[in-house]
C-alpha cells in the first residue's frame, strides 16, 4: 500500500514515495499566495516549508487564523517529509537540472 497521500483540497491520491507526492503537489495543484508576505509558492510541503522558514509561528497563527495544534501538525508533516525525502531529487525532477535551490 502506498505510504504517502496528497491531502490538498481532499485530493486523496496515493504515492509509493514522498518524492512522487511532492512532485504531484507541485505540478498538479494550484500555487498559493502566502498570507503573511504575498509570495506565491507550491501548495503542500513547499508551502509549509515556506511558512515556517520565512515567518515566525506567531505570524503564521495570525495570518492563517491557526492555533498551536495547527502549527504542531504542519511542523510534524514537514519533519516527516524532511526525514524521508531526497529533496535534491525532487528539485532535479521539477526543473531538470542539478545544483538548483529548493523553491
Amino acid at each position: 500500500m502506498p505510504a504517502w497521500e496528497c491531502d490538498i483540497d481532499g485530493c486523496g491520491e496515493h504515492f509509493d514515495s514522498v518524492e512522487n507526492a511532492i512532485v504531484h503537489q507541485t505540478t498538479e495543484h494550484e500555487r498559493r499566495e502566502c498570507k503573511v508576505c504575498g509570495t506565491v509558492v507550491p501548495d503542500g510541503y513547499f508551502a509549509i516549508r515556506h511558512a515556517f522558514e520565512e515567518h515566525s509561528r506567531a505570524e503564521y497563527v495570525r495570518a492563517y487564523d491557526a492555533d498551536s495544534s495547527d502549527v504542531r501538525t504542519r511542523e510534524r508533516i514537514r519533519d516527516e517529509i524532511e526525514d524521508s525525502a531526497n529533496l535534491q531529487q525532487v528539485v532535479e525532477r521539477l526543473d531538470g537540472t542539478s545544483g538548483t535551490e529548493l523553491p
